[in-house]
């Protein structure tokens, strides 16, 4: 087959795919392009996001960089109309277009309606919107949180509203209520005031208000986001919604502890009014001083018929009164009755009452008297026996003035003995004894403490014995030598040979020996005394 000839130029496939890229970025430059997300997964784990949009004739790919999701105000979701802004570009490897995306925004109000809807029912299965999680509003909050534009008109109406129903200190946390930094700044306005301490030097609000004016639901959407809803229904204070007119409805008022339909009207139902409060708390005081004057009425009243129902003090007495009387009486009679008694049973034993039963009585008396005497004085003689015999042993140690004290009243007793009577015997006795008992403590305390001065001066004297006594000489070596009479030989002068010794050891052992050897001094005799000599002989 023959050649063609041809004068066309030959690309390759990559520089017709590059010349595309460019001719398509050069003619949609900037476009916006209107359709429905299909193919949304969320984000890919690079963080950038892949969908398609489409329409009822034709689709395309689309592409958000992970640079511009963050920037978004609406995040794609899989189903929505939505206009996407951004440019036109190719994909040379798989020869595909798609537009790279800057920005996104639903495409309508019927389509952010739908996303609302869709969105609240989401909320709504999560629990976050439940009756049971609602609190109390605080009766009269000493500190209010406002979140709000702070150069709005809503900020004057709340103040001067709070103003004149009851002035509270308020605290106003700036925010953007409309655009895309609106809901991350109504969440940290929340969060923040969350955080706050309760005694520190900024107080935490007993309450929070949320307040916006009216708008379209595009203005109002900073207030429908998850996150400020999540935000709202986590807080730990209190919180009143007023966004919006009263035909104004946002996520954040199902998810608030309070409705207001109004900035004003939210003010209103923060705190009551003053005024109202006063009268009302002086008509508590009003009729909880009736209550009282009632109650101490009615207690007066009880008293009263109570007192009515007892008996008057001269009753009750009257019966005790009338038994004294009657004991009284019966006292003097029964007095009367107890001398004639008496006086009956005196005479009765009279006749037995004479001169000769006393005188019989006296003698008899008498006679038990001299008995005692008698052995009061035996008595006390073997008393004195037996106390001369315990003494008599021991006179001899007494000391002479305690001895003659003794022998002199042993004297006197003595002496005296028979001339005295058996208690002026014994009174004697008593007082010998109370002198005697002093001197024999004395006498016990002398000989105790002589006791141990010549104890201790015993122990003195062992111990000097034991230390220059001969055994301690001993003990250390030495030896004692005695004679055949037990005399001392200190020196071998006298001894002669043949003589018997004895050597005594330390441990009391001897040992008989005889004198030997050539070198021992012969004994002199004894010199004779003469008639001249004026000394007479020692022998």
């Amino acid at each position: 087959m023959a050649e063609t000839l041809t004068n066309a130029t030959e690309y390759t496939v990559s520089e017709i795919a590059q010349a595309v890229k460019r001719t398509v970025e050069e003619e949609f430059g900037y476009v916006r392009v209107r359709g429905e997300i299909s193919g949304f997964r969320g984000q890919h784990s690079s963080g950038h996001a892949y969908f398609t949009l489409k329409d009822e004739n034709a689709s395309m790919d689309a592409v958000v960089w992970k640079g511009n999701w963050a920037r978004l105000a609406f995040k794609p979701e899989e189903g929505l109309e939505v206009i996407a802004t951004g440019r036109l570009t190719t994909f040379p490897r798989s020869s595909k277009y798609q537009i790279v995306i800057d920005n996104i925004e639903p495409a309508g109000a019927g389509a952010l309606m739908a996303l609302l809807e869709e969105r609240r029912k989401k909320l709504l299965a999560e629990g976050l919107f439940d009756r049971e999680r609602k609190r109390e509003i605080p009766y009269l909050p000493r500190v209010i949180g406002v979140i709000t534009s702070p150069t709005g008109a809503v900020i004057r109406d709340i103040l001067h509203r709070l103003a004149d129903r009851f002035p509270s200190h308020v605290l106003v946390w700036p925010v953007r209520v409309q655009g895309d930094t609106c809901a991350p700044e109504v969440v940290n306005a929340i969060e923040g005031f969350n955080a706050l301490l309760p005694n520190g030097p900024i107080p935490r609000p007993d309450l929070l208000i949320v307040a916006r004016g009216g708008g379209s639901i595009e203005d109002l959407w900073g207030f429908n986001e998850e996150a400020v809803v999540r935000a709202v229904a986590a807080s730990g204070i209190p919180i009143i919604s007023a966004v919006g007119h009263e035909t104004d409805t946002t996520l954040i008022d199902y998810a608030a502890d309070m409705r207001a339909p109004t900035p004003t009207a939210a003010a209103e139902a923060a705190v009551p009014v003053r005024a109202e409060l006063v009268g009302y708390v002086d008509d508590l005081g009003s009729r909880q001083r009736q209550a009282a004057r009632r109650i101490s009425a009615s207690a007066r009243d009880r008293l009263r018929a109570a007192v009515a129902g007892l008996p008057r003090p001269a009753d009750l007495v009257a019966t005790q009164r009338q038994r004294l009387d009657h004991a009284a009486t019966n006292l003097l009679s029964g007095l009367r009755h107890s001398v004639q008694r008496q006086r009956v049973q005196f005479s009765r034993i009279e006749p037995r009452l004479g001169p000769q039963v006393l005188r019989q009585r006296s003698q008899d008396l008498a006679q038990r008297l001299a008995n005692l005497s008698g052995r009061s004085e035996t008595g006390l003689r073997k008393t004195v026996d037996r106390a001369r015999l315990t003494f008599d042993p021991r006179a001899d140690r007494l000391l002479p003035s305690a001895k003659r004290l003794v022998e002199r009243k042993s004297s006197s007793l003595a002496a005296i003995g028979p001339k005295l009577s058996p208690n002026a015997l014994r009174a004697e006795l008593r007082h010998s004894q109370t002198q005697l008992a002093p001197l024999a403590a004395r006498l016990l305390a002398n000989f105790s403490a002589s006791l141990v001065q010549r104890r201790s001066a015993l122990d003195q004297a062992g111990k000097l014995l034991a230390s220059v006594g001969y055994e301690s000489v001993l003990a250390r070596g030495f030896a004692i030598v005695t004679d055949g009479q037990g005399q001392l030989v200190r020196s071998k002068q006298g001894l002669e040979a043949g003589d018997p010794l004895t050597i005594r050891f330390a441990n009391d052992e001897t040992v008989p020996v005889l004198v030997t050897g050539a070198h021992v001094a012969p004994r002199k005799k004894p010199r004779q005394a003469t008639d001249n000599d004026p000394q007479e002989s020692l022998f």
